[in-house]
């Protein structure tokens, strides 16, 4: 403990800190990725030289996008850009999320497009490639579709698919969820209560006191022509649990008992339940028994 204590107090009289020392690890993985990647891809070369993002300088790179990433604790961006005469620019991107569930996290935000096959979940939709595997998110774009361009960003994302070498994990919070009538496709993996109300408005404060300690995940299930989104929150203790479960009852479902369905205004139904460290909300059912059934499931699948 005193040689820890020793070296935290030596680098700090030198002008270091663990956080300016991870930011230093992150940014050093992110340049050998960066040595490694092609230069070439069809009759696309790379342009000289690559730009590297951190969590401030994100903002002078893709402003307003850029909270979507730092939501997702990113750690740092790999820019590259080809270029080939007369030919649209292709621009890879290679986010560094720190993990691989927050690689997930940042994928699962914009799900638009049709599957392909690279990395651990690719999609396609005209002009955007995009992926994750391992801790990368990563993002292929060209201004102007062209054949020849479609072709170069499916080669680009396989190559460097091969170079991230990590397998990464789902959150473990996805286990949870009933599989019966889950749409895959509408899963969303977030911490913070703004990518929560981009995708389901719920409040305009935090009233579940969702953070970078908390797991979340939301996403829509359809049952018998019947519909509902299910929200399924972990906290580090029960105690903040508990806490986010009282104010959402006061704030949002303030009709609703400590569990059980309540008819919103809408005429669809809400239920939430409470069991040690995880807060389930249904919202918007299209009946009373689907809102019930879901919870009743989730509260299963945590026993």
């Amino acid at each position: 403990m005193k040689k820890v204590l020793l070296i935290f107090l030596i680098l700090q009289t030198l002008g270091y800190s663990p956080l300016m020392m991870m930011q230093k690890s992150h940014a050093d993985e992110i340049e050998g990725l960066s040595a490694v990647l092609p230069s070439q891809i069809g009759v696309w070369t790379a342009v000289p030289k690559d730009r590297i993002y951190d969590t401030d300088t994100i903002f002078s790179y893709i402003d307003g996008a850029g909270e979507v990433y730092r939501a997702y604790n990113m750690r740092s961006c790999l820019s590259r850009r080809y270029s080939s005469p007369n030919s649209p620019i292709i621009v890879l991107d290679i986010f560094d999320m720190g993990t691989s569930e927050d690689a997930f996290g940042v994928f699962t935000h914009d799900q638009d497009g049709s599957p392909v096959d690279v990395g651990q979940g690719g999609l396609y939709r005209p002009g955007w490639l995009s992926f994750w595997k391992g801790k990368y998110f990563v993002s292929i774009y060209v201004e102007e579709e062209t054949a020849p361009a479609k072709k170069a960003m499916g080669e680009l994302a396989k190559v460097v698919a091969s170079l991230i070498k990590d397998q990464g994990s789902k959150p473990e919070i996805l286990l949870h969820l009933p599989q019966e009538g889950l749409q895959s496709r509408s899963i969303r993996y977030l911490h913070h209560h703004a990518l929560l109300n981009y995708h389901f408005y719920l409040a305009d404060g935090n009233i579940l006191n969702l953070d970078q300690h908390t797991d979340a995940v939301l996403a829509v299930y359809q049952r018998s022509g019947e519909r509902a989104h299910l929200l399924l929150v972990f906290y580090p203790n029960v105690d903040k649990a508990a806490e986010a479960h009282k104010t959402l009852l006061l704030h949002y479902l303030p009709e609703a008992k400590s569990t059980g369905a309540v008819l919103l205004e809408d005429g669809k139904w809400s239920a939430t339940g409470l069991k040690n460290k995880f807060l389930t909300v249904v919202l918007e059912a299209d009946s009373r028994p689907l809102a019930e059934d879901l919870l009743r499931e989730v509260l299963q699948n945590l026993s």
